[in-house]
């Protein structure tokens, strides 16, 4: 299963699928440190559900590619870019403080893509 993947690889693709697990998670439980921005930001509620989702499935995306390598580095790119589009969210909505919050989430799965 982990032969092809070094240690490193293995336990940042963990990581980077915990993060985006949890993060998702905290959208379907609708956790107030991460529901209270999301109205604040102008996201609609309506998107709340789907975000959690995609999250979820990058989690899951992730996982899998233990098994099928491309579905994993798939998953990492999808959570790049969907933690990009929340980066530029947060700056449109001029909340600069927060900025960081979406780079730390995407930080894992980029160095998924790094190692893959």
């Amino acid at each position: 299963m982990f032969t092809e993947m070094s240690t490193t690889a293995v336990v940042v693709t963990a990581v980077a699928a915990f993060m985006a697990g949890f993060s998702g998670a905290a959208i379907f439980f609708r956790a107030a440190f991460v529901v209270e921005p999301l109205a604040a930001y102008g996201v609609p509620r309506s998107w709340w559900n789907r975000l959690g989702a995609a999250k979820a499935a990058g989690a899951v995306g992730l996982v899998a590619g233990f098994f099928v390598p491309v579905v994993g580095t798939a998953a990492a790119i999808g959570l790049v870019l969907y933690f990009a589009g929340a980066a530029v969210t947060v700056l449109r909505a001029r909340s600069y403080a927060h900025v960081p919050f979406p780079l730390i989430y995407m930080a894992p799965a980029a160095a998924v893509l790094a190692l893959a």
